[in-house]
């Protein structure tokens, strides 16, 4: 699993770039603040109810949390099921608000 930096993924969105992100977290937790993922829960990851995300499999996804932790159990699980290029963004949502707070 690949990790990328609040910092990188920060200067390639300020950029335009398109990027498939991934927020594994909670529906609530997504609510309250995210920077623009696609709600997809680590319990359905878990469960390999993937088929919404399928087509990103050989496409890079950027997948994150609050902390990184579930992120990264979800970065495993989907190597595991065959997408090619996932990253884990490091420190997750919590690193992001003390580095980006506005």
């Amino acid at each position: 699993m690949d990790i990328i930096t609040i910092e990188e993924l920060h200067n390639r969105l300020n950029t335009g770039e398109q990027i498939n992100l991934i927020d594994v977290r909670e529906p609530y937790e997504h609510e309250e603040f995210n920077i623009g993922g696609v709600l997809h829960p680590l319990g359905r990851i878990m469960s390999a109810d993937v088929d919404d995300i399928e087509q990103l499999k050989d496409s890079e996804v950027i997948v994150y949390c609050r902390s990184g932790n579930r992120s990264g159990q979800a970065a495993m699980m989907l190597e595991s099921m065959g997408f090619s290029k996932v990253k884990n963004l490091q420190g997750g949502m919590m690193a992001w608000r003390v580095q980006f707070p506005g």
